[in-house]
């Protein structure tokens, strides 16, 4: 039997990735985009079709891949008249890689499991230059059966595939993953600010903090722009500061009151609403060095 046929909505910087790797790897695919088409046009060179609706990319696809910003933008093309709802069909898998609600998810799981398919998601760590060469960390959740018939289709993206449990449990993680990160990052940004102000150099504080047990590799993405002025950590403002606020909303659901995501909500918003948005996380360390001497807005 030949390759599945896989249908990819999203070709932004990580979806673009992903779909070159699948290419390379002789899969055939449908695509589809939204405002940004150069995705799609390096897609349909390698040789992808391009579908005008996501009912069409369902119908035609025997996997069907979404890599998206947010749950809003992933229920926008599940649902509605021209949806991948509406071109499921029984024995399908569809994968969400971007990362969502938690509530979302079990919403969508429960719609498609109604037309007798399957919803797994399965959001991402890492960058898209691992992307490119099938090296990204998947934690995907949902249905056993489902996630082992797609099994061989995340090995070939992803060098570390998870399976975490029930459907929801991958965006669960995904979001305590990214609260934590973006909590380490806006904290070590806020460290080589207060040594700017003190006079002390960002490679002194650096070798002292990172020769005890404070050493991560956020820290070091951290430290890299810092220092050497170098950008390995490729995620904007705007999608760290989307991503603790879901966390915070997934927090709320379960009946909690989060106590440590405040202050990185609070910053990242702050930032977000100066026009800020677009800044790689790593940059935060010249916004705090710039604002750390003025209260809060």
């Amino acid at each position: 039997m030949g390759k599945p046929v896989i249908g990819f909505i999203g070709l932004g910087l990580m979806g673009r990735a992903m779909v070159e790797c699948l290419q390379k790897a002789g899969y055939d695919l449908i695509v589809m985009g939204n405002r940004d088409r150069s995705g799609v046009e390096e897609a349909i060179a390698r040789g992808a079709h391009e579908a005008a609706t996501a009912r069409d990319l369902a119908a035609g696809s025997d996997i069907v891949m979404l890599c998206m910003g947010t749950s809003a933008q992933v229920e926008g093309r599940i649902y509605g008249d021209d949806g991948v709802l509406a071109g499921v069909k029984a024995g399908q898998v569809v994968i969400d890689f971007g990362t969502s609600l938690p509530a979302s998810t079990l919403k969508i799981c429960a719609d498609i499991e109604a037309k007798g398919a399957s919803y797994l998601d399965a959001p991402l760590g890492r960058t898209p230059a691992h992307a490119k060469d099938g090296l990204l960390n998947i934690m995907c959740a949902g249905d056993e059966a489902a996630f082992a018939k797609v099994r061989a289709e995340l090995d070939v993206l992803g060098e570390n595939v998870f399976h975490l449990g029930p459907s929801g449990s991958g965006h669960t993680i995904k979001l305590i993953n990214n609260y934590f990160a973006m909590t380490t990052a806006c904290a070590m940004s806020e460290a080589f600010a207060a040594a700017d102000a003190a006079g002390i150099a960002r490679d002194k504080l650096y070798s002292v903090m990172a020769a005890g047990p404070l050493r991560s590799g956020m820290m070091d993405f951290i430290r890299n722009y810092a220092v050497e002025g170098k950008i390995d950590l490729a995620f904007s403002v705007a999608n760290a500061s989307k991503d603790v606020g879901y966390y915070r909303e997934m927090a709320q659901a379960l009946g909690l009151s989060s106590r440590m995501s405040g202050a990185a909500d609070a910053t990242l918003r702050e930032i977000n609403a100066g026009g800020d948005g677009a800044l790689m996380v790593p940059e935060v360390v010249d916004w705090m060095s710039k604002h750390l001497g003025s209260e809060p807005k």
